[in-house]
């Protein structure tokens, strides 16, 4: 699934997770794999469809570590993390004040969300 969290600092950040507690890409069933395909596919689709250019992005996966210790209760997930703020014309990076301290939003998660569900 992928949802855009409430604690979100960047615009249109969205987060995807399994609908089954996975630990790890190794982990995923056959279809599980297929549907993690298709949602990064949709997902990319729809970021490109919100401002109607080839929209950048970030997009990192985390997995259980793999130093052969058990980790229990760790979920896999990922992140998308696009630099595009209001329009494919004013971007966002960030800053060291932003990474550190307190992230600087001009967009709620709430609106982001609203406008990829609108086009999704």
């Amino acid at each position: 699934m992928a949802l855009v969290p409430w604690w979100a600092a960047w615009p249109f950040e969205t987060l995807i997770l399994p609908k089954r507690a996975v630990s790890g890409l190794d982990e995923l069933s056959e279809a599980e794999q297929l549907g993690l395909a298709d949602i990064l596919g949709r997902m990319t689709a729809t970021y490109d469809r919100l401002f109607q250019v080839s929209f950048p992005y970030t997009m990192g996966l985390h997995q259980r570590p793999v130093d052969g210790r058990s980790e229990d209760g760790f979920v896999l997930h990922g992140h998308f993390f696009p630099p595009l703020l209001r329009s494919a014309t004013v971007r966002k990076f960030m800053v060291g004040f932003e990474m550190l301290a307190m992230p600087q939003r001009d967009l709620t998660p709430e609106a982001a969300a609203e406008r990829l569900r609108a086009l999704g």
